[in-house]
């Protein structure tokens, strides 16, 4: 299932939808037909807005979502948004967002240093999430702004000091992220939280694909397109430490919450240790595209 959060237009409010074929699904809109007809809907469904209303309800809110969509036959034509006309949001509101420096070794190759033996991690703040089709806007304090295409696993319950094995259950999905960098800030500070926290550095979705979806999260081609040319291409399979791991070894000290979300690195291929260096700059098209995920799409704007 592929959850999206997004604005519907002329109301302008916020909804929750589900992707079948190229079309959303609004499921309110969906729930209130249903039940005008006569049949039973949970409340929750009627007014279901975000992705943390369902994930906090975990299996039994996506199976409410399924039984809805079978039953409702005719009424989900009424419900029905083409793609091409809504406003994504962000596909989850994080409370944490929480990333994975140097997690491909040709990443750490082509800058220079030595694989890390544990886990780097760093923040995003939440200011920093930002939504598919969303300007990228250049912030007047840098002239370096990157891009990086990582795999986001979005936690799906509260995970505390979780053993590795066990790790893949407290994760609810998975979506395309841009951990974007403003690199003169993050090699200038000497440390990430401004080179990686400004606002609208995470754009993350246009879905939130449930966990169901995608049997092996190890096994997922990842790419990286600038103004529609290759620039990362690699596969999950060659990070290396797993999202099972990464689980295990942050819950050890830090609480996830539902909704968190770990940024699971980037790898080779990004603008500022390519020769001469390739930055962002105002019209350019970022694409993150990955397997089985979608392709999460930012237009470059001018100078904040």
């Amino acid at each position: 299932m592929k959850l999206a959060q997004f604005k519907r237009e002329p109301s302008g409010h916020q909804t929750l939808g589900v992707l079948v074929n190229e079309n959303l699904i609004d499921i309110p809109v969906a729930a209130e037909a249903l039940r005008r007809a006569g049949s039973e809907v949970p409340d929750w469904l009627v007014s279901v807005n975000s992705t943390l209303e369902v994930i906090s309800r975990g299996q039994d809110g996506l199976d409410a979502i399924r039984a809805m969509l079978k039953a409702a036959g005719n009424f989900v034509e009424q419900a029905k948004v083409p793609v091409a006309s809504v406003t994504f949001l962000p596909a989850v509101n994080a409370g944490k967002i929480l990333a994975i420096g140097r997690n491909y070794a040709d990443h750490a190759i082509e800058q220079g240093k030595e694989p890390p033996k544990a886990p780097l991690i760093f923040n995003k703040l939440p200011n920093t999430l930002s939504a598919h089709n969303a300007p990228i806007v250049l912030p007047s304090i840098s002239e370096k702004v990157d891009y990086e295409a990582e795999l986001a696993v979005i936690i799906g319950r509260r995970a505390k000091a979780v053993r590795e094995g066990e790790a893949l259950e407290y994760v609810f999905g998975y979506a395309p992220l841009n951990d974007v960098s403003a690199r003169d800030l993050q090699f200038g500070d000497g440390q990430f939280t401004r080179g990686k926290g400004l606002d609208g550095f995470a754009p993350v979705g246009p879905y939130l694909t449930t966990g169901d979806e995608i049997p092996d999260v190890h096994n997922l081609k990842i790419e990286g397109h600038l103004n529609g040319q290759v620039m990362q291409s690699s596969n999950t399979g060659k990070m290396i430490f797993t999202v099972p791991y990464l689980i295990s070894y942050i819950s050890q000290g830090i609480t996830l919450e539902p909704g968190d979300v770990i940024a699971t690195g980037t790898p080779e291929g990004v603008g500022i240790f390519r020769d001469p260096p390739v930055l962002l700059k105002p019209g350019d098209v970022f694409e993150v595209v990955i397997e089985k995920l979608g392709t999460l799409r930012n237009v470059v704007a001018g100078r904040s």
